[in-house]
């Protein structure tokens, strides 16, 4: 299949295709909210039906009664031509404050170019990526399509161990395709090689049995807010580096990021400065990097005079690739308790963990996913690029298919927005991403 006749595919098929996204985006799938779990069902049912739809024996399975469901299926394609295992995820995240969206987050709204709505992105239109590149397809699959949309990634993933143990034989292929990521930029597509992992911890210092007068015991007695603050100080250097012993930093590829560029698309303040040494890249995808994302204190409306006895901050801990989570949550342990102030308190409670992931994106399938991304993208050649965030199930796909060539890829780009208000899919790229899926398919089942 040539790239106009991948491009002339999709082209028709568009209509239909987001006509099907729309629906599965105006699911409320949000797999961390108990009260919507017959929602998410709901969502795994339509994906389920829109494979068969495309002659997939295509079904939901679950670890145990009560888990997420994911969705399984596979499309025969010629005798003794590859597998291929395509990876989307059909749960998505919680749409927050209203107020905060321009529309509806549940109702698809174009503007701009852009379809805005919760899971436009990440990750529905995965899974209709992959569906365009089946249905350009037809009958005539260049390849053997196995397929897994997952019902738990927002949540961690916990139970994907077990459904890959479960269905190992199922899902067993000989390249994985992880439509879950983004490009580098519009125009400019992208396959991802790295990913950091995570540590989330809670850190509770206490410095008093219970809140005592702060007039009777001020300046005698340290007040647990103020040695938490003291404690998170000693986190990063005075440039804003992770200043936790132990961490590993890795080498990262000579991408100029420029400081413009960086400045709209973070949507760092004006006058704030950015923390850290080195290249933007190299910051962003190859070294640690810690926030605190919540605390626990009194409000400052209606607090009283006295001295805190307990204050806890989560932690988040990004990892850089080629370090472990495991001994990332033993080096912040051991930074906080041995940073204590004035004898302090200090109990750190693991959250959760993730582990960073580095891809060896060399061989045969590279090659065919970097020329189908080339055409489709009009000659413009994929950057090798890293994710400052995590996804751990990456991980589990590597340990469970060690054989198998895996490709990181995805139909977001950096105004995206994903897991924010006003979460909003580039459609011109889509249909990009849709035509490079498709020639991927055609090229590997000819390699």
């Amino acid at each position: 299949m040539s790239v106009d006749t991948a491009r002339q595919k999709i082209q028709q098929l568009m209509p239909q295709l987001r006509r099907d996204l729309e629906d599965l985006v105006r699911i409320q799938s949000v797999s961390a909210d108990p009260a919507r779990a017959g929602e998410v069902e709901r969502s795994a049912e339509a994906t389920r039906d829109l494979f068969v739809a495309e002659g997939f024996d295509a079904r939901i399975v679950r670890s145990h009664d009560g888990a997420p469901p994911a969705v399984i299926g596979e499309k025969r394609g010629p005798e003794g031509a590859p597998t291929v295992l395509l990876y989307a995820h059909h749960d998505v995240q919680p749409e927050n404050d209203h107020a905060e969206w321009d529309s509806a987050p549940w109702e698809p709204t174009e503007r701009d170019g852009r379809l805005y709505a919760r899971g436009a992105a990440d990750d529905k239109a995965g899974i209709a990526a992959h569906l365009a590149a089946i249905r350009a397809h037809g009958d005539d699959l260049p390849v053997t399509v196995r397929l897994f949309i997952e019902g738990e990634e927002e949540v961690g993933s916990e139970t994907l161990p077990a459904l890959l143990k479960a269905h190992l034989d199922e899902l067993s292929a000989d390249v994985i395709v992880i439509a879950d990521s983004a490009n580098w930029d519009i125009g400019v597509p992208a396959l991802t090689t790295s990913l950091r992992g995570l540590v989330r911890a809670d850190v509770e210092v206490r410095t008093l049995d219970h809140a005592v007068h702060s007039g009777m015991w001020g300046g005698v007695v340290p007040d647990a807010l103020i040695a938490l603050s003291r404690l998170i100080s000693t986190l990063h250097d005075d440039a804003g580096n992770v200043a936790i012993e132990g961490l590993h930093s890795g080498p990262a590829a000579e991408i100029v990021y420029p400081e413009e560029r960086l400045r709209t698309e973070s949507g760092i303040a004006d006058g704030v400065s950015f923390i850290g040494d080195g290249s933007a890249v190299a910051r962003l995808w190859t070294k640690p990097s810690l926030s605190i994302i919540g605390l626990d204190a009194p409000k400052v409306d209606g607090a009283s005079n006295t001295l805190v006895p307990v204050a806890r901050a989560k932690v988040s801990l990004r990892v850089a690739p080629g370090d472990s989570a495991t001994s990332a949550l033993e080096c912040l342990t051991r930074h906080v308790t041995s940073h204590a102030p004035w004898g302090a308190q200090v109990t750190v409670t693991p959250v959760d963990t993730g582990e960073a992931t580095r891809i060896d994106a060399t061989g045969p399938a590279y090659d065919a996913a970097r020329d189908a991304f080339a055409e489709a993208w009009d000659g413009v050649a994929p950057v090798d690029m890293g994710v400052g965030g995590s996804i751990p199930f990456i991980a589990e796909f590597l340990d469970a298919f060690p054989q198998a060539s895996v490709l990181v890829t995805g139909v977001e780009d950096p105004d995206t927005r994903a897991h924010g208000a006003n979460e909003g899919l580039h459609l011109a790229e889509f249909e990009r991403v849709c035509v490079a899926e498709t020639l991927l398919l055609e090229k590997l089942g000819s390699a």
